[in-house]
């Protein structure tokens, strides 16, 4: 190949503004292959043409993109459309990993000056059996708000048609942690009168569930503390007092929505958070 139209890769790295250790692992990783490579010497040659590209790569590094996304844009060409609307969807992630840290920090703050204890009272209360339809899924928090909404709207409509008798406020079970990085089982449940109406053909993926009565430890947060982040700290609340008190975890933790008026954060909306607790560990 004609050399007269390439840059040797140190040239090119002052150029791109990429090292040339950089450049020889986007080499490796597939995102930026050299036009040319020495076979006597191994030495790589690029294409002045090539610099735009590289300068992209750069710019969307900086940006934290993760480098498989990076050559997955570049392999479509470097469609303008296509990498606006990567570089809008990565903005939007990026805001909103910004405002958890954000609320994660604060928090971390609080209990620092405060002790988790002092924003949260933690207590003891009887649940009755309950009855209640359900819908399941596994997921993580950024997909629960449409499984949610989805979930009682489907479990409405089945109830409307028995017609049941609601036995109390709609609540949801987590069988572990839910948030953006880890998946659980999230139960969403409408509670109804087991003497009442019974529902019948229900849809696939509803189902009825009997909880059995039980002993909760619980706090109740409001308005901004009863959304996601925040609400992990009456979590961590709870279970600091369940631990702190020698009591046994007796099954997933439960929301009841005690007033929620469908937008997350609503200084009107009642989040109460429970723990079904067994007796003291012996010792």
């Amino acid at each position: 190949m004609d050399r007269t139209n390439l840059l040797p890769i140190g040239q090119f790295a002052q150029a791109s503004g990429l090292s040339v250790t950089t450049l020889r692992h986007y080499d490796a990783s597939g995102v930026l292959a050299p036009a040319l490579v020495d076979p006597d010497s191994g030495y790589r040659y690029f294409r002045r043409d090539q610099l735009r590209t590289a300068q992209l790569i750069r710019a969307l590094r900086q940006l934290d993109m993760p480098i498989e996304q990076v050559r997955r844009l570049l392999g479509q060409g470097e469609d303008e459309a296509e990498l606006a609307s990567a570089l809008q969807a990565h903005l939007t992630a990026a805001e909103r990993r910004l405002e958890i840290q954000r609320s994660v920090v604060h928090g971390l703050l609080d209990r620092l000056t405060e002790g988790a204890g002092m924003n949260h009272r933690v207590t003891v209360r009887e649940g009755a059996a309950i009855r209640a339809l359900v819908r399941s899924a596994t997921l993580d928090q950024p997909r629960l708000d449409a499984f949610m909404r989805d979930s009682y709207q489907a479990m409405y409509a089945v109830a409307g048609r028995g017609p049941l008798t609601f036995a109390g406020p709609a609540f949801a079970r987590y069988h572990g942690l839910c948030d953006e990085e880890n998946e659980t089982l999230v139960e969403a449940c409408l509670p109804f009168t087991a003497s009442g109406a019974q529902p019948e053909d229900l849809p696939e993926g509803m189902y009825v569930l009997d909880i059995p009565e039980g002993t909760y430890a619980s706090t109740v947060v409001e308005g901004a503390a009863a959304a996601f982040p925040q609400v992990r700290t009456a979590y961590d609340a709870v279970a600091s007092w369940i631990t702190d008190h020698g009591f046994a975890f007796a099954g997933p933790a439960q929301e009841t929505f005690r007033q929620w008026t469908g937008t997350p954060g609503h200084p009107e909306n009642r989040l109460e958070i429970a723990w079904p607790i067994g007796e003291p560990a012996a010792g």
